[in-house]
């Protein structure tokens, strides 16, 4: 347990059992001078350093820690630490339900049978495409973007990725990022958010996608050009499934009706199991460093 006298603050109340080992946790915000607070727990929010001259830890709920300032806290020696693995599962299965949603356009006919639109016989409407035997792209073969693979091969589809350099694996071709856009039927994206690849999902990039390619973005909304998605979307010429977005809660008010876009909001680690599963590592995070140990999971 932390000692009595460690202070940590944590800007909601995590789930899970976990964060009731925590023996002096405030839940609240970062608006103010906080002399006493030693530990922090947030979910890739920015940490205001000159508020917390006490600050050893910044435990980050989640994977992504792009709003965290790493340098500054290193240059501090504050520790930072996130929750990689335990939620690798969760979002490659979320990223195929956008793919099974878009692809077949279940949410689509969802709409049609509750508003009374069904009115034929079910061998009559429109025709959706398959998804065995297409050809899935994969931007980013590191934990999440190699457990989608893992379910592509059972869902009997052509896997394809691009990384920094090609890696030894059975899980897909390598392609270059171009080539990848060009061959895909449908494009996942599960890169992390770095100065290299915000904005890579560019307009030219966009536009070397076939007609009726579908795009999946569960990772950053900032890796795409949000408006040239939003436009290609508009036109109708591509699919896509989004969890994410460049500047979330916000929604490019252009997608919310329109057919060919399923829209999720920020939900590709939001089940009870795994959102438990990062509450216990950002405390053991903690545990840890308060007991003069290396932390579990360092960024």
């Amino acid at each position: 347990m932390l000692a009595a006298a460690v202070k940590i603050l944590a800007t909601r109340r995590y789930p899970g059992p976990a964060f009731d080992e925590l023996d002096d946790v405030e839940v609240g915000l970062l608006g103010e001078r906080r002399d006493d607070v030693e530990g922090l727990i947030v979910a890739n929010e920015p940490v205001p350093l000159d508020l917390l001259p006490r600050l050893r830890t910044v435990a980050n709920y989640g994977v992504g820690y792009d709003r965290i300032d790493v340098a500054a806290c290193a240059a501090r020696g504050i520790v930072v630490t996130n929750t990689p693995g335990v939620l690798d599962d969760a979002t490659a299965d979320l990223t195929f339900a956008l793919i099974l949603a878009a692809r077949r356009q279940v949410a689509e006919a969802d709409r049609l049978v509750r508003s009374g639109g069904w009115s034929g016989s079910w061998s009559e409407g429109a025709l959706a495409e398959d998804v065995s035997g297409s050809t899935l792209g994969i931007l980013g073969l590191g934990r999440i973007g190699s457990a989608v693979a893992r379910r592509a091969k059972g869902f009997g589809l052509r896997v394809l990725y691009t990384s920094r350099r090609p890696v030894e694996t059975d899980l897909g071709e390598f392609r270059e990022l171009d080539a990848l856009f060009a061959e895909s039927d449908i494009l996942t994206i599960h890169a992390p958010l770095t100065a290299e690849t915000l904005g890579l999902v560019d307009v030219r990039r966009l536009a070397l996608l076939r007609d009726g390619a579908c795009v999946v973005n569960t990772a950053r909304g900032e890796i795409v050009d949000e408006q040239a998605l939003v436009r290609e979307l508009v036109s109708g010429r591509i699919r896509a499934g989004l969890d994410v977005f460049a500047n979330e809660p916000h929604v490019p008010s252009e997608l919310l009706d329109l057919p060919n876009v399923v829209l999720t909001p920020h939900i590709g680690s939001a089940t009870q199991q795994t959102r438990e599963a990062m509450t216990r590592l950002a405390v053991d995070n903690l545990l840890a460093v308060e007991r003069g140990e290396p932390p579990l999971t360092p960024v």
